[in-house]
């Protein structure tokens, strides 16, 4: 999640809490960042002028005015629980903290009738199992993948040797039952898989990720797709 798009969830987040605010912590943990990023990410929605008072004392946090308001969605409590079963059978997915922004974003904006149609449906469908870890840098790699940077990783191979790379992301894969980023290795100079959960670290360079050759990563298999399938 880019620092716009933190900043759009954030202020999504404190309207949707209400009165009760939230805490710098909590902020922290659910967009995966620190409690320092938290506060200056606060600090620069309040400069622009979003209406976000901090509270004082044991429990304090942060409140945003109940002026600030989001416009209606038109989806049936059936496309919501879709969307929460998405996301809550992938929990490691790329873009996951986006994701659970949105859905609460949706759930918010229901009217009062649909939304107590989709929470009790979405009451009728669980999920069981531990999914795979999502790694710590997943934040970093989706922002190279969304900015088209550059992005410096440190990387540990089934050997377990750590390498450093700096790679161009070009996709993020789902193959089996692991998340993979498909990438341009600078130090290989060539096509390079990199499982997600062996990623350990990642930092954003200021370098923009040329164009490539979608043909240079090969061909994806008879039965791959986009998420999105006019999105190829």
């Amino acid at each position: 999640m880019n620092r716009t798009d933190r900043l759009h969830a954030l202020s999504e987040e404190l309207r949707r809490a209400g009165p009760r605010g939230r805490t710098a912590g909590r902020l922290a943990r659910w967009l995966e960042v620190s409690v320092r990023t938290v506060k200056r990410d606060v600090s620069a929605l309040q400069q622009a002028g979003v209406p976000i008072w901090a509270t004082a004392g044991p429990g304090g946090g942060y409140v945003l005015d109940a002026a600030a308001t989001l416009p209606p969605v038109n989806l049936t409590p059936a496309q919501a629980v879709a969307v929460a079963v998405a996301l809550a059978g992938a929990p490691d997915a790329p873009f996951a903290v986006d994701g659970r922004a949105a859905l609460q974003k949706v759930f918010d904006v229901m009217g009062p009738v649909a939304r107590a149609e989709a929470e009790r449906l979405a009451g009728r469908v669980w999920v069981r199992g531990t999914p795979a870890a999502r790694p710590d840098a997943a934040a970093v790699v989706e922002e190279a993948l969304a900015r088209r940077r550059v992005v410096a990783l440190r990387y540990r191979d089934r050997y377990d040797t750590v390498t450093r790379r700096r790679v161009e992301p070009h996709l993020i894969v789902r193959s089996g039952d692991r998340w993979y980023l498909i990438a341009w290795c600078r130090e290989r100079d060539a096509p390079r898989w990199f499982r997600w959960d062996r990623i350990e670290s990642a930092a954003l360079t200021t370098e923009p990720a040329p164009p490539r050759d979608a043909a240079l990563y090969g061909t994806p298999p008879a039965d791959a797709h986009a998420v999105v399938e006019h999105a190829r």
